[in-house]
């Protein structure tokens, strides 16, 4: 079983509010005064936080590998 553990960030001021990362990673995004946030900030691997962060209008999340620090998503 793989121990990869990945660290999702939300640039809360960039955040629109959209709520897309919500139907993209179910469970894993909730809004908070109208800014996304993520449920838990350190995840096992889960492809669908991918998409949100790829899908982001905003480009407002990030994730990383929670050991090196290497931005997974979203790609530039």
């Amino acid at each position: 079983m793989s121990q990869d553990q990945w660290r999702i960030e939300v640039d809360r001021l960039s955040c629109a509010g959209t709520g897309l990362c919500l139907g993209t990673a179910n469970g894993r995004m909730r809004l908070d005064a109208g800014r996304a946030r993520p449920v838990d900030e350190v995840i096992g691997p889960d492809e669908s936080m991918l998409d949100a962060a790829e899908t982001c209008p905003m480009e407002a999340i990030t994730v990383r590998d929670a050991t090196t620090g290497e931005v997974l998503a979203p790609s530039h």
